[in-house]
């Protein structure tokens, strides 16, 4: 940055270490916490854990996402062996870091050691970032693969394409961010075209262009083809659960059949907005810009996360300077492509376009680097206005960040944990409000038993029992013992046919359901027969367990 003193640059970068590594000591602190994430309990680590609960793997053909890519739940898998579930957020957390750390290398060369202090500190900071790494998802383990993958391709290019082994890693860290989530594949289709594309325009060497983007091509599909083997085998659709419509379904049924990436324009996109948060066209229209001014965390309205406002409005300015004009507009095309696809999504959550967030901040930085530089150009007094406006931004971008921070510390509310003043049970109870009678499966029940979810939505990884569920939650099962229930043999055959000795439901929204859609008469019939074949053992108000008693 022009005309910084060499005193001056010491105590800002002091002041940008200080804070990074406050708030990594902050998710440190968050991550050694219980699982209680919503995700966490019905996918990333429920799918290992049940794996374990069956002595090894097995097909879970009523869960769709267990079909899902799975790198990071088989890294995941190792420490649930040996009964820790901690150390899996640490391990999602440090793909945060470390993708902290790609941005202050590459910005680092590109622009200084402050620019780059600065574009790991906004990344670290930012509020779907500190919210998503500090659990075991696998989000930011995407965005680290899929960053790598881009600078390594940059980096091969910076060496006039003469050291390989820079498009190697570029290759192997796409087909690994392709192995942890199918959003890696609009990443993979984008840098594939890049790598050919951008090398015959700067060689005019057409042939090698597409030598060296079929090498890509064909390293990341080996690095992701396990995946697509063990589908094919199991479905006859390497990608399942996409593109079912090509490979068919196979006659699966599956709960989470779905992808974000799969899209569901033929609905209308613009009507369904209408119909569930009462959105007209130009709300919609608008959602790319409205992701990062209008995000809430737990609002499908507003795209379950929350991203900072001053990204969009900084970004553009990384343009004012020609400097490295090629890779800006490379890192713009990366993060624009990734945005509009996750706009034409029939689901718009914050998480799909996180592969775009680094790039955005790459942007961002550069446009303060470029936005300091003409400041100390400008002559006073009108240099100190706007370097006071400057500061004021700076600090309020990472103000605004530091706030969400201390209010969703506040709401895990990990120290008492940590302290050891709250146990492991209490802690997950606060933010699980099904565990009391999940605990009580644990404590009362057989290891023998076989639990059947309804209306929990998938959320099995507490229970220390084999269960299972499907793609109603539920519902279809209630549905089932309702036309059943004035034949007494039927209704118990069809229980038997579940597999199961206890069912573990959302008790007030299976009554509220029957309420809802059948009739007093209807509703008599199902009573005699649950009273004879099922008991209560356990009911806390929401939650209860049934236990079968013709088994």
């Amino acid at each position: 940055m022009k005309n910084l003193s060499v005193k001056h640059e010491y105590f800002v970068k002091v002041i940008l270490l200080s804070v990074i590594f406050l708030f990594i000591l902050l998710e440190i602190i968050l991550a050694l916490t219980p699982p209680v994430a919503r995700d966490v309990l019905i996918h990333h680590l429920a799918v290992p854990k049940l794996w374990l609960i069956h002595g090894g793997f097995y097909e879970i053909p009523w869960a769709g996402f267990s079909y899902y890519p799975m790198n990071l739940s088989l890294l995941y898998l190792v420490p649930l062996y040996f009964g820790n579930d901690i150390i899996p957020n640490l391990i999602h957390l440090s793909f945060g870091v470390g993708t902290a750390g790609l941005l202050y290398v590459y910005l680092n060369r590109k622009s200084g050691q402050l620019a780059g202090l600065l574009a790991a500190l906004i990344f670290i900071s930012l509020p779907t970032i500190l919210r998503t790494a500090t659990t075991a998802y696998v989000d930011v383990g995407l965005v680290f693969f899929t960053t790598l993958s881009v600078l390594a391709y940059v980096y091969w290019r910076d060496a006039e394409y003469k050291s390989h082994g820079w498009l190697l890693v570029s290759a192997i860290a796409m087909g690994l961010a392709l192995g942890t989530k199918y959003s890696a594949l609009p990443a993979w289709f984008f840098l594939t075209l890049a790598v050919v594309f951008i090398y015959a325009k700067e060689t005019g060497r057409q042939w090698p262009a597409l030598r060296f983007g079929l090498i890509f091509f064909f390293v990341s599909l080996i690095v992701f083809s396990p995946w697509l083997v063990k589908n094919a085998m199991l479905t006859g659709n390497p990608l399942y659960p996409l593109f079912k419509s090509v490979f068919g379904s196979y006659g699966i049924n599956s709960m989470g059949d779905y992808s974000p990436i799969s899209g569901d324009v033929g609905r209308g996109m613009f009507k369904m907005r209408e119909i569930l948060y009462g959105d007209n066209f130009l709300e919609t229209l608008l959602i790319p810009f409205r992701f990062f001014l209008q995000g809430q965390d737990h609002n499908p309205r507003y795209f379950d996360g929350v991203l900072n406002p001053v990204l969009i409005f900084i970004a553009p300015f990384a343009f004012i300077s020609k400097k490295i004009k090629m890779e800006k507009l490379l890192f713009l095309s990366f993060a624009v492509f990734f945005i509009l696809l996750a706009f034409f999504m029939d689901q718009h959550r914050i998480r799909y376009i996180l592969p775009a967030v680094p790039f955005v901040i790459i942007l961002t930085v550069l446009g303060f680097v470029n936005l300091f530089n003409w400041i100390m150009d400008r002559q006073k007094p009108l240099q100190t206005f706007c370097l006071v406006a400057f500061v004021f931004v700076l600090t309020g971008m990472i103000g605004f960040n530091g706030v969400y921070a201390k209010n969703y510390f506040v709401k895990i509310a990990p120290v008492d944990y940590i302290l050891k003043n709250e146990s492991r049970d209490q802690f997950i109870a606060r933010h699980d409000g099904s565990y009391p009678a999940v605990r009580y499966i644990n404590k009362h029940t057989p290891e023998h038993s076989r639990i059947r979810l309804i209306l929990l939505a998938g959320r099995g990884y507490h229970l220390d029992r084999r269960y299972d569920d499907d793609a109603s939650f539920g519902m279809e099962v209630i549905r089932n013992f309702v036309t059943l229930s004035s034949d007494e043999a039927a209704f118990q055959k069809y229980l038997r046919s579940l597999n199961c000795t206890h069912f573990l439901m959302r008790y007030d929204l299976f009554q509220q359901f029957l309420a809802d859609n059948y009739s007093p008469e209807k509703l008599n019939k199902l009573s005699v027969q649950l009273a004879k074949n099922v008991m209560i053992i356990y009911q806390d108000g929401y939650y209860a367990v049934l236990q079968l008693k013709h088994k």
